[in-house]
C-alpha cells in the first residue's frame, strides 16, 4: 500500500512538473487573481422566562413538553464571502447552534458541562455569484436562500427557506427587472421496502419568475412559482409520510403546508400517490406611498397543489392582506387586516387552505415574533402557527416607536379568528373515534402534525395576542431586545367543537400562553 502511494505521488509530482514546463516553454504567464475576503458575523444569546407554550402544561409547569419555564440558549453565524471582482464572487455560510445551555443531547443540545458536542456546526448557505460577460445578467448557484415576494407582511407566507438551486436576475430597465429561480429541496431519498435507496421518482423540484415593478411612489411585483413533487419524495418503504426524514424541523414545515388536514391517516385518506403533484401559486404584492407619509401596502396570493389519482391530498386557497402606516417623526403607527381561506367539512375533497412550502426563518405576520415565526430563529414563537393561513385578523401597531437615542419599541396588538368550518372535527371523530386535538403536542390523538401548524383555529374560535418589543443599541455592534408577549386563546368548547377533544397530558384546560425574553445580538 505504500508503494501504491509513493508512485500515485511521483505520478502527480511528475504531471505537476510537466504541466510548469509546459507553460513556461509556451510563454504563458500563471496568472492568480486577488481575492477580497469579508467575514460578517452574528452572536446570539437569549435567556427566555414563561409558560404554556402549547396552552396547555401537559402536566408539569414548563413552558412545553420539552422546555422548563426558564431557558437560555445561544447561536452563532459565521459568513465568509469571497470577492474576486463586482462580476464573481462566493459565499460560505455556517451556523453553530441553537443550543440550550446545560442540555447534554437530544434537539437544542450541545450546552452541557464540558461543551463538546460536534453535532451543533452546520452549513446554511454556500453560494457564487456572477455575471453573464457583457450583459446585466446575475447568476446565483448554490445553498442560497430562497423567498417569495412580499410588502404588506414582515415576511414571505409560500417560501422562505434555505435550499440548492439556482437563482438568475435580469435588470430590463429602471422600471422593470427579471428574477426566476430553481430549486430542489428534496431529491434521491425513497427507500424502498428491501432498505435499498432506489431514487425512482422521488424528486420535487420547484420553479418561480418574479417580475418587480417600481416606479415614483408605487411598486410591486407579480409573482409565481410551480414545483413537481414526486410521488416516492418521502416515501419508506410502504410508508409515503416518513416521520424522520431527513432535516425533521424543514419536513415537519412541507408537510404541515402542503398536504391537507391529516392526510397521513389512513382512515381520513385511504389511497397512496402513484403520480406526480402538481404546485403551483400565483400572487400580486405591493405597496404606494405616492402620499408620503402615508404608506399602503397589500398582498394576495391563490395557489394549490394537485393529485391527480388521488383528489383527497389536493389542497387549494387563497389569502390577501392590508396595511395602513403613516411615518410620523416619533413612529410608525399602523393598521392591518388580512382574510386566508378555510377548510369545509368535506374530507373527501382534500383542503380549501393555501398551501405553502416552507417557513423556515422570518417573521409571516405582523410584528408578531411570538405567535408566529421569530425572524432571529432563537426565541420562543410560532406559538399559535407558522403563517396565518386557515385565519383571519385585523390589528394596530406602533412600531419603531422612539423618544430616547438608540432605543425603539413596537407595541402591537392582533385578535385572530379561525376560518375553517368546525363541522370538520365531528367528521373527523366519524371517521377514526378520536376527537382531534387543537393543539399538535398531543400525546394521545395526533402526534404528527400533517396538514396543520401548531394551533387549528374552526370559525368558533378566536385568540387575541399582543406583544412589546424594545430595541436598544448598546454599541454599534452591540443591541438587546427586550421582549414580552402574551396569546388569550378562545375556544368554543361545545360538544360538536373542541368540548370533547383534550389538549395533551390527558388535559382539556386551555392555558394563556405567555414569555419574557432578552436578546443579546453581537453583529459586525
Amino acid at each position: 500500500m505504500l508503494s501504491c502511494f509513493c508512485a500515485s505521488r511521483k505520478l502527480v509530482l511528475g504531471f505537476l512538473a510537466a504541466a510548469l514546463a509546459s507553460a513556461a516553454l509556451l510563454g504563458a504567464p500563471l496568472k492568480a487573481e486577488a481575492i477580497d475576503f469579508k467575514a460578517h458575523g452574528w452572536w446570539l444569546f437569549s435567556a427566555q422566562y414563561g409558560q404554556n407554550g402549547n396552552f396547555s402544561n401537559k402536566g408539569h409547569t414548563g413552558y412545553d413538553s420539552l422546555e422548563d419555564d426558564f431557558e437560555a440558549r445561544s447561536r452563532v453565524r459565521l459568513q465568509l464571502d469571497a470577492v474576486a471582482s463586482e462580476s464573481l464572487s462566493g459565499q460560505v455560510y455556517f451556523e453553530i447552534g441553537k443550543f440550550i445551555w446545560g442540555k447534554a443531547s437530544g434537539a437544542q443540545s450541545g450546552g452541557a458541562l464540558g461543551a463538546d458536542a460536534t453535532n451543533m456546526i452546520k452549513l446554511k448557505r454556500a453560494f457564487i455569484d456572477w455575471m453573464v460577460p457583457n450583459t446585466d445578467l446575475s447568476v446565483r448557484m448554490g445553498i442560497q436562500a430562497f423567498r417569495s415576494p412580499f410588502f404588506a407582511l414582515d415576511g414571505p407566507t409560500v417560501l422562505t427557506a434555505d435550499g440548492a438551486g439556482i437563482t438568475a436576475s435580469y435588470k430590463v430597465n429602471d422600471n422593470l427587472s427579471l428574477t426566476g429561480f430553481w430549486m430542489r429541496p428534496y431529491n434521491d431519498n425513497y427507500t424502498s421496502e428491501n432498505g435499498s435507496q432506489d431514487g425512482f421518482l422521488d424528486n420535487v423540484d420547484f420553479g418561480g419568475l418574479f417580475v418587480p415593478l417600481r416606479f415614483d411612489g408605487v411598486a410591486m411585483t407579480p409573482w409565481g412559482i410551480y414545483g413537481a413533487i414526486g410521488p416516492n419524495a418521502f416515501r419508506s418503504g410502504k410508508n409515503f409520510f416518513r416521520p424522520a426524514f431527513g432535516n425533521k424541523v424543514d419536513t415537519t414545515y412541507f408537510y404541515s403546508g402542503m398536504f391537507p388536514l391529516l392526510a397521513d391517516k389512513k382512515a381520513i385518506n385511504r389511497k397512496t400517490p402513484s403520480e406526480y403533484g402538481n404546485a403551483w401559486w400565483a400572487g400580486l404584492t405591493g405597496e404606494l406611498t405616492l402620499w408620503d407619509p402615508f404608506r399602503i401596502a397589500w398582498e394576495f396570493t391563490y395557489g394549490g397543489v394537485n393529485w391527480m389519482d388521488d383528489p383527497a391530498m389536493d389542497r387549494k386557497g387563497w389569502m390577501g392582506a392590508l396595511l395602513f402606516e403613516y411615518k410620523t417623526d416619533w413612529g410608525v403607527p399602523g393598521i392591518y387586516g388580512w382574510y386566508a381561506s378555510g377548510d369545509d367539512d368535506d374530507l373527501g375533497n382534500g383542503s380549501e387552505r393555501m398551501p405553502y412550502i416552507v417557513n423556515d426563518f422570518g417573521v409571516s405576520g405582523f410584528s408578531d415574533t411570538f405567535a408566529g415565526p421569530d425572524i432571529n430563529g432563537l426565541e420562543r414563537d410560532r406559538v399559535l402557527a407558522n403563517t396565518l393561513i386557515g385565519t383571519w385578523g385585523v390589528g394596530a401597531r406602533l412600531k419603531n416607536v422612539s423618544f430616547f437615542h438608540n432605543l425603539r419599541h413596537t407595541l402591537h396588538v392582533s385578535l385572530w379568528g379561525g376560518t375553517n368550518s368546525s363541522g370538520i372535527l365531528e367528521k373527523i371523530h366519524d371517521r377514526t373515534g378520536k376527537w382531534m386535538s387543537p393543539n399538535v403536542n398531543d400525546s394521545t390523538n395526533f402526534t404528527v402534525p400533517v396538514g396543520r401548524d401548531n394551533i387549528y383555529l374552526t370559525d368558533k374560535d378566536y385568540a387575541l395576542e399582543m406583544g412589546l418589543l424594545n430595541q436598544y443599541k448598546i454599541y454599534e455592534n452591540l443591541s438587546v431586545n427586550l421582549e414580552a408577549s402574551y396569546v388569550h386563546l378562545m375556544l368554543d368548547k361545545s360538544d360538536d367543537t373542541w368540548g370533547l377533544a383534550t389538549t395533551g397530558g390527558g388535559k382539556r384546560g386551555i392555558r394563556d400562553a405567555w414569555n419574557v425574553s432578552a436578546l443579546f445580538i453581537y453583529s459586525f
